[in-house]
């Protein structure tokens, strides 16, 4: 859009923040599309500013377990909120098992399906360890030898190796096979660490020690005579390979829902509106006595009433639900912040979830530097 010859006055604060709300209608939505850019609005620089992003951005955490956070980036373009999400489910390396060797396996699960659901077991270890002393694992060329690009800095050794046998000091009438046998059941903690090489046992020791990180995972399930026995190679790769090597169960985000109401809501009506709501965002409070004494504000005569406020609403869903009922048209307006995003990121374990959002940061400024000399050399180039 070109530029205007006239003057026009700076927009206010509400208009800037209509335009960072995404319209949530009864059955459409509007004001999707990102303005920040130069040229959209007249007489208005909307160029890209370092200074500017760094007084706007900042980062809000609502949760922050070692396998489950959430937080907001708030002032961030979508683009950039996504690739972070890209980059937490799939470029972020972790270790899982990428080949076994079994030597004896008589339970009833076939070799290829025990290998599959060993692949899928998350591991944990020392973080030092699996960022700068595992590098990833590379194939032994075509005729090779399968063991010649196979070292202790690239592959991590497991093994498992249980038998079922009978418990001889259980009693007559004991029907419960976990009492009536030894390993009757097989799980993630009887895989064992088998440290290589020499630095191995020193970098994977005491509490960073390769291990399962839900010992409790059930593997298989035997009765006597039954065996396995397999040797397990772990490698370190990136979701984008296979998933599991994700380090994430789930990495997400949605806009932060805004709610406003425009006339008041009261008595019955009040109620029925927050129950239109996931519990937690409509709370009910008295109309004061100020309130009822302030002409214009809708409130006069009702003073002890039930009116409905706002209380937090990032816990609504957006159902739209407040939209199918006609008492309440022209008196709600709903949206979602266009730059307000909520990440939801459940870590497998090898990483803390929070962790994990450096990481991919991390991620993404090497990216950035990869490009940067190839976008200088473009621009030279004409």
């Amino acid at each position: 859009m070109a530029p205007s010859s006239g003057r026009r006055s700076a927009p206010t604060k509400e208009q800037l923040e209509d335009r960072k709300t995404v319209g949530i209608n009864k059955e459409t939505v509007t004001n999707t599309v990102s303005t920040d850019y130069p040229g959209h609005f007249m007489d208005e620089d909307h160029a890209w500013d370092v200074d500017h992003f760094r007084d706007n951005f900042h980062v809000q955490f609502h949760q922050n377990d070692p396998f489950d956070s959430q937080f907001s980036l708030i002032g961030l373009d979508a683009s950039i909120a996504n690739a972070f999400r890209r980059i937490l489910i799939a470029e972020i390396p972790t270790l899982a098992i990428e080949t076994v060797f079994v030597h004896n396996n008589t339970s009833v699960i076939q070799d290829e399906v025990l290998a599959h659901r060993l692949g899928l077991i998350p591991f944990q270890g020392d973080k030092k360890g699996l960022r700068d002393f595992l590098k990833p694992f590379v194939k032994p060329a075509e005729g090779a030898d399968q063991y010649s690009t196979t070292f202790d800095y690239n592959t991590v050794c497991l093994k498992l190796n249980v038998e079922c046998t009978h418990n001889k000091d259980v009693g007559p009438n004991e029907k419960d096979p976990k009492k009536l046998y030894h390993n009757a059941h097989v799980y993630a903690k009887d895989i064992v660490f088998d440290p290589v090489g020499d630095k191995q046992p020193e970098i994977f020791s005491g509490e960073g020690i390769i291990k399962s990180t839900n010992p409790d995972i059930l593997i298989a399930k035997l009765r006597p005579p039954q065996v396995i026995n397999i040797e397990m190679h772990m490698h370190k790769g990136i979701g984008a390979d296979h998933s599991k090597f994700s380090p994430v169960a789930t990495a997400s985000y949605r806009l932060m829902p805004t709610i406003k109401i425009l006339q008041p809501i009261l008595g019955a009506d009040a109620k029925k509106f927050q129950e239109c709501f996931m519990p937690g965002v409509i709370e009910l409070e008295k109309v004061t006595k100020q309130e009822a004494a302030k002409k214009g504000s809708g409130y006069e005569g009702h003073q002890g009433e039930l009116k409905a406020v706002v209380a937090n609403p990032m816990h609504d869903t957006v159902s739209r639900e407040v939209l199918r009922h006609e008492e309440f048209e022209g008196k709600v307006k709903l949206g979602r912040r266009r730059d307000h995003f909520i990440f939801s990121v459940e870590s497998t374990g090898q990483w803390d979830s929070d962790e994990l959002f450096l990481e991919s940061v991390l991620m993404l400024k090497l990216k950035i530097n990869k490009l940067k000399p190839q976008v200088t050399n473009m621009v030279r180039s004409f």
